[in-house]
């Protein structure tokens, strides 16, 4: 599939999780998990994107996902860090 349209399925679903929302909060803290890993998602792709120039390139799976879904950009930092100095 196109990159282009992998992140605009990303995204309305991500807008469709976050008008709709869940009446139960279970359906709710799993909805936000989900939103969380695509997130994490989106960011290592634009990761590998853009850091294609200069050798780096981290796999989009679930756990790499959910590390930089959860932790944010230092979780995304330290995959590179892992990926470039352990790996």
């Amino acid at each position: 599939m196109e990159p282009i349209i992998v992140i605009s399925i990303l995204g309305g679903l991500i807008l469709l999780l976050l008008f709709t929302g869940g009446p139960f909060k279970s359906v709710k803290f799993v909805g936000q998990a989900v939103i969380k890993l695509l997130i994490g998602a989106l960011f290592l792709f634009f990761l590998n994107v853009a850091g294609n120039r200069y050798g780096i390139h981290v796999p989009i799976n679930f756990a790499t996902s959910a590390v930089s879904g959860f932790l944010g950009i230092p979780g995304l930092f330290a995959l590179v860090a892992i990926q470039k100095w352990i790996i």
